[in-house]
């Protein structure tokens, strides 16, 4: 079981622009049968953490009610909408306490952080992020919500060309 950041970057290195829109990121082709693409990696996908902010941008610009059959932790600090029917845990805390409940719930299937790169850093600060996967889009933000907002020392395993985007999957690596 592997744990993946998968995400998409601005070429400078911003996953969203400074009020949070992500209309920059939609402008751009990619192939959803391409490689590296979105369907075929959720399909591996058995848990799902996200932060406060994700959820709240994914129901306000979803067009389903949740787009998840995964179990989903949120990680939050307030009240937020609950999902009727949605397998939503909200929670806060230890990540690695998350982790393990999340292997516990996903079938064997990996487990993907979404959303905010602060989340991200704080699986790898723990040692629990296995793969980062950046799908950059050929614009450029200025500014906005970083990548990834702490240093990660990473190997890349993969590197593939989808359209518009350059797709890379990278290694976690964790000091001996």
């Amino acid at each position: 079981m592997t744990t993946h950041f998968y995400t998409a970057s601005s070429l400078d290195g911003f996953i969203a622009t400074s009020d949070h829109s992500l209309d920059w990121l939609f402008s751009s082709d990619i192939d959803l049968d391409g490689p590296m693409a979105y369907p075929g990696f959720v399909d591996a996908i058995g848990a799902i953490v996200m932060g406060a902010s994700t959820y709240e941008w994914l129901l306000a610009h979803s067009d389903e009610p949740w787009p998840y059959p995964q179990p989903t932790w949120v990680m939050t600090h307030r009240d937020l909408a609950v999902i009727e029917g949605a397998d939503i845990r909200f929670t806060q805390g230890d990540v690695a306490r998350v982790h393990d409940e999340m292997t516990r719930a996903s079938n064997g299937k990996d487990l993907w952080v979404v959303g905010g790169g602060e989340l991200a850093g704080q699986f790898a600060d723990a040692g629990l992020l296995d793969e980062v996967w950046v799908q950059y889009a050929p614009v450029t933000l200025g500014s906005g919500a970083p990548l990834l907002p702490r240093r990660l020392d990473l190997e890349l395993v993969d590197l593939q060309r989808n359209r518009d985007f350059v797709c890379t999957r990278y290694r976690v690596l964790r000091p001996e």
